[in-house]
């Protein structure tokens, strides 16, 4: 028996073009000899389709998709994700199942029983649970086949649930398990998965096929990373992080575990998959290197978000506004990378507090990476303000309303760029400045995506030397220098906000990890500053809920995962 595992990167609601990908997964499966074919979790409309799966026109383009598919199940056997409708009145009125196909027709569906409804996931809005399970019986092999979380209740020992759906199928003694994925990548989740999946094969000593689908959705990025693991729980194959793959196994190879460092492997041309949505290539590969620690796989990560909403969305160019720091330096680095130089675009947007410095770092970086930039200065714009408000601010000292004014008056030059080119604005706040409303809104709080929301400032440093690994991009001054908005004379953001090593530690335990003022404090941090720092994050939100999306990498990123009220008094 040969498995194939197809990763892809599908388009929410693009059936036409996630069919064309899966037929031509199937027939490059069926070309290399596999028995099976396996696509990832809803693979036929994209995940998370949310409330398109409301819309019957919809379920109806889904299930003409399944049969379009099925016609190709001939000398080959196709596993993959789609709705089905739910056939009983009572309960949700779908569910989220897994199509066995053969012999042209559908042999046999299971549903997922385990629904996520935490984080980004809020499955029980749409779906009803399994109730039954059943293996599959195909060509003398038993298939015990499940959904994504239903193999993270590993004996029943996962407080969010009560049934272990893989338990179930043990008394029918499958050979195999086959679970089909949309995990969501963060930048630790990886060596968890792995854990999970390991500790399945630990219980129930059969060899498990994993696979994830690649790409991104919006701010929610999937890093692929399909596992197959042998029945000692010895990792048998990692296949690639971020790149569309085929790969082809004899599970009697997985079985006996060996290793396929050295044998071909069909894996789809990188470059064809993530730069051109219309078709996809596939050519053997034997290597290819893992982002395997934090930056790398962030670095990626966001190069596929950024590619990904550009393409899916039909966009072309972006534009940002240049300042000679840190943070858009290493936005326009990535968008280069992306997006290809030609189509990346900045302003440079200096006023009587922008040093020479500044304006010399972002014109360096501009030139490094070969970006159109054009330079507006905003001081006479800003003096027209002031001067337009000085009968009625009459009395009154400067204070952050003359700040707030020049990012305003930035953010209405760069949306004028951006209307008038057609170019998309991105957002260069991180995501220690977004957390305790370190930005203005409508000013530099403006852009179609968030680049770095999701990623701390001590990160956003990370990143900056992880682009020069191979020389200089990013100017070494735009490092070194102390951070600085740069809207008064001297201006440092330590001025205002703790030095950010200690900033992000805090926000990392506050965000991420969910610990309260007493536990905080209890970690040794300042009880003033918690208090201050926490603040400071609540009273801000309904700035972030103004935001444009953010690239999502972390395991708690702002939007969709983190659903915090508006108005509240809790730490305020």
């Amino acid at each position: 028996m040969k498995i194939a595992l197809a990763q892809l990167n599908y388009h929410i609601g693009n059936f036409e073009l996630n069919v064309q990908k899966i037929i031509q997964a199937v027939k490059e499966a069926k070309t290399s000899g596999a028995d099976i074919v396996v696509f990832s979790e809803l693979a036929v409309c994209g995940y998370p389709a949310r409330d398109f799966l409301e819309f019957d026109d919809f379920l109806k383009k889904c299930e003409k998709a399944i049969a379009d598919i099925a016609t190709y199940a001939h000398d080959i056997a196709i596993i993959v994700g789609a709705p089905t409708r739910n056939p009983k009145l009572e309960g949700k009125d779908l569910h989220n199942s897994a199509y066995f196909l053969v012999e042209g027709k559908v042999q046999q569906v299971q549903h997922k029983t385990l629904l996520p409804t935490y984080d980004i996931f809020d499955e029980y809005r749409y779906f009803e649970p399994a109730t039954e399970w059943k293996v599959i019986e195909y060509k003398n092999t038993r298939i015990a086949l499940v959904v994504c979380e239903d193999m993270w209740n590993v004996g029943n020992d996962n407080p969010l649930y009560t049934i272990c759906p893989v338990d179930e199928m043990m008394s029918q003694k499958p050979d195999i398990l086959i679970n089909i994925s949309a995990s969501p990548f963060a930048y630790d989740h990886a060596a968890e998965r792995l854990d999970v999946m390991k500790s399945n094969t630990d219980r129930y000593k059969v060899p498990l096929f994993y696979v994830n689908q690649v790409g991104a959705q919006t701010d929610i990025i999937f890093d692929g990373a399909s596992l197959v693991i042998s029945p000692n729980s010895e990792l048998y194959d990692e296949m690639p992080y971020f790149v569309e793959s085929v790969r082809v196994y004899d599970v009697a190879d997985v079985v006996r575990g060996r290793n396929l460092v050295d044998s071909c492997q069909l894996t789809v041309d990188s470059s064809e998959a993530l730069n051109k949505l219309s078709t996809v290539n596939y050519q053997l590969s034997t290597k290819y290197e893992q982002p395997k620690n934090k930056t790398a796989l962030i670095h990626a990560a966001l190069i596929l978000g950024l590619r990904d909403y550009f393409q899916k969305m039909n966009l072309k160019t972006a534009i940002l506004g240049l300042s000679g720091g840190i943070d858009s330096a290493v936005v326009v680095a990535l968008a280069a990378e992306a997006l290809g130089a030609h189509n990346v675009r900045v302003v440079l947007l200096p006023s009587q507090f922008s040093s020479d410095h500044s304006i010399n770092d972002a014109r360096a970086l501009a030139k490094n990476l070969n970006v159109q930039y054009d330079i507006v200065p905003i001081e006479s714009m800003f003096q027209g303000y002031e001067s337009a408000l000085a009968l009625h601010f009459l009395g009154t000292t400067n204070n952050i309303t003359e700040e707030n004014l020049q990012a305003r008056i930035r953010g209405t030059i760069l949306m004028a760029f951006s209307n008038k080119f057609g170019n998309i604005l991105l957002n260069t706040t991180n995501k220690s400045e977004m957390a305790v409303g370190y930005g203005t809104l409508y000013g530099d709080m403006c852009g179609g995506l968030s680049v770095l929301g999701d990623v701390y400032k001590t990160e956003v440093y990370d990143l900056a030397h992880y682009i020069n690994r191979n020389g200089e991009v990013i100017p070494k001054n735009s490092i070194e220098k102390a951070p600085s908005a740069e809207l008064r004379p001297n201006q440092k953001d330590s001025d205002s906000l703790p030095d950010y090593d200690i900033l992000d530690k805090l926000l990392y335990q506050y965000i991420e990890r969910r610990q309260g003022p007493n536990e905080l404090i209890a970690m040794g941090f300042d009880e003033k500053l918690v208090h201050r720092v926490l603040r400071m994050v609540n009273i801000n939100e309904f700035k972030r809920k103004q935001t444009a999306p953010v690239l999502r990498v972390s395991p708690k990123a702002f939007g969709e995962g983190r659903r915090v009220p508006i108005v509240a008094k809790y730490l305020a």
